[in-house]
């Protein structure tokens, strides 16, 4: 058929073989290589162990080797904690602009969503998880780093306001380099909106719990992220405001290797439970079933 002309070539990585031509016990040219599609292999960033892809997505992303948690794209995570996959998306549409006709934003903008396969740095929308529905917000570092800009701060500002309205918990998974600097003073605003919304949200006695996955850093991490009625965050995972190189300028101090590490965190009480990737699921289950009062209309029953 005329689209088999244009479809698009696999690529591949190529790898030298280790068999080689000899001839009277010398090499002769080049070593045959065989290649390898692309994608195939993946290394651990932490410890540089390879993996066969298909073996690493079995293990949730989690190395065999030293227990690096490896970052997920938003809706891998998402099907990864809603019950079957299923999930309704929420504003699903609603893309950045350039609100300050910043050099290049627009041009970078598309790269992103090429490059992420996602509109923006978060995925609103509702599912269940263990039976129980609940508002999901899931951040992805793959968009722009996670940054926050007008659209992040929009769409989490109004999935607080459905969960409010129809009585859900909130969850939501951050991840985040900070504020977008693109949008300048209007991302830093989203750090207000998004606090205000939750402050009405605790008010009407609503769930929130919040989850930290590596890294969540600036303005996500000062704003909502910090909010949850439980803070929970994947292993190893960091998080904090101002990242160890600034800190260390201001203070002229050397801090500990594990500064601002899930563990650290919580055992200097920021976080309340460390909880590897494979629990994930089971946990927030179990929080949602002690929190939801059996035969409760506004839970889904």
């Amino acid at each position: 058929m005329l689209k088999d002309l244009f479809q698009k070539k696999r690529k591949y990585a190529t790898v030298p073989s280790e068999r080689t031509v000899r001839t009277g016990g010398t090499e002769e040219g080049e070593r045959p290589k065989r290649e390898i599609p692309e994608g195939l292999m993946n290394k651990c960033s932490k410890c540089g162990t390879i993996h066969f892809t298909k073996e690493l997505e079995k293990s949730l992303m989690v190395c065999s080797s030293c227990g690096h948690h490896m970052r997920l794209n938003a809706r891998d995570r998402i099907a990864l904690t809603v019950d079957e996959g299923r999930f309704f998306e929420y504003d699903a549409n609603m893309i950045s602009e350039d609100p300050l006709e910043f050099p290049g934003y627009t041009k970078k903008l598309e790269q992103q969503k090429a490059n992420s396969g996602l509109s923006e740095a978060v995925v609103t929308g509702e599912g269940t998880i263990g039976g129980y529905p609940v508002v999901l917000a899931v951040m992805s570092f793959d968009f722009f780093s996670g940054s926050m800009g007008s659209v992040v701060g929009e769409k989490v500002t109004r999935a607080i306001e459905t969960a409010m309205q129809k009585k859900y918990p909130l969850i939501i998974f951050s991840t985040s380099g900070g504020a977008r600097m693109q949008e300048g003073i209007i991302s830093l605003m989203q750090m207000a909106k998004t606090s205000a919304a939750l402050a009405k949200f605790h008010e009407q006695g609503g769930l929130y719990i919040s989850v930290f996955t590596d890294p969540t850093f600036g303005g996500v991490s000062a704003s909502f992220a910090m909010l949850g009625d439980f803070i929970l965050a994947e292993p190893g995972a960091s998080a904090g405001f101002a990242g160890r190189i600034v800190i260390e300028q201001t203070i002229r101090q050397k801090l500990p290797d594990n500064f601002q590490t899930a563990e650290f965190n919580m055992k200097h009480g920021q976080l309340d439970m460390v909880v590897h990737r494979k629990d994930m699921r089971s946990t927030l289950t179990k929080l949602l079933d002690f929190h939801t009062v059996k035969g409760d209309v506004s839970h889904g029953e």
